[in-house]
């Protein structure tokens, strides 16, 4: 008989995940499964409930947030030493993690996909002791995720976001910051914009802004946007849709395992959408970090 905890952000997405968890969890408790769910109500909760979850016999974890909840999952099952699967259930803003791998929205298929057990190790993400399922990233516009109130989120949608980075753009000036990048396949001093550590190819809602990433490869993608002129920038965001962006030459684009950045500035870093502290900071995979249930 298998046993099943759900983690749920309650005040992820348009604040309907409720109606979809309940349902989800009759389907599986039609079929036998045991079923516990436990809602999370601040930072934190999610990690530590999975670490229980992980040093008790649950078979695995059925994560319902947005980004921010899966990170915190994702930590747990790092700092756990039983690493059991993970079914992700997409309720936040952007969820690019779960749209990147296609995870189906629909409970009937959400079920279907548990019932068949067709399990995916993925990497994760290193910064310093955080650790990031998707991206992490540093620089201009990189802070407005964390900005958006959960109000605004649940009511706007991914709008939010939008709203938010129009109420930034005329408190940031959009100077570059130097920055220096050390790796084996990249190291130099650069005036940048911002940069973006990333494991799949979807960040922010844009789904080809790092087109070569793999969640399997054992690298993380890194993009970096130079110093640019306004016309350059433009035409930098307007390649983004077709992911030909990282042709410009005021975009620096590679793969890499590790990958250390310092400078002398105050920076944020931005990992999974949440706060993630400040440069400097070392990057790091970790491969096979994850088990998901993929369709």
């Amino acid at each position: 008989m298998k046993r099943a905890k759900i983690i749920c952000n309650p005040s992820s997405g348009r604040q309907i995940i409720q109606k979809r968890v309940d349902y989800l969890t009759n389907l599986l408790l039609d079929e036998g499964y045991i079923v516990s769910k436990f809602n999370t109500q601040k930072k934190d909760d999610a990690m530590k409930e999975t670490m229980k979850a992980c040093s008790e016999d649950w078979d695995f974890i059925i994560a319902c947030g947005g980004d921010g909840t899966v990170n915190e999952v994702a930590k747990g099952i790092v700092k756990s030493e039983r690493k059991i699967p993970v079914a992700i259930l997409s309720a936040g803003t952007v969820n690019d993690f779960a749209n990147h791998m296609g995870l189906p929205r629909n409970m009937d298929d959400f079920f279907q996909m548990i019932e068949n057990e067709n399990i995916k190790e993925v990497d994760l993400g290193k910064v310093n002791e955080e650790y990031f399922v998707n991206v992490a990233a540093s620089g201009l516009l990189t802070n407005v995720g964390y900005q958006v109130q959960p109000e605004a989120k649940a009511v706007f949608g991914r709008m939010a976001y939008y709203i938010e980075g129009v109420r930034e753009i005329p408190r940031q000036k959009f100077e570059p910051v130097k920055v220096e990048f050390i790796s084996e396949e990249y190291s130099r001093e650069e005036d940048i914009l911002l940069f973006l550590i990333s494991n799949s190819a979807s960040i922010g809602g844009f789904k080809m802004l790092a087109p070569d990433a793999n969640v399997s490869d054992g690298y993380l993608d890194v993009v970096i946007i130079k110093k640019s002129e306004v016309g350059d920038l433009a035409q930098i965001f307007v390649n983004i849709f077709r992911g030909e962006h990282i042709h410009h030459p005021n975009v620096e684009y590679f793969k890499t395992k590790k990958l250390i950045v310092n400078t002398s500035e105050d920076i944020t870093i931005d990992i999974d959408g949440e706060y993630g502290g400040k440069l400097p900071a070392t990057f790091e995979v970790v491969s096979n970090g994850f088990k998901i249930f993929v369709p």
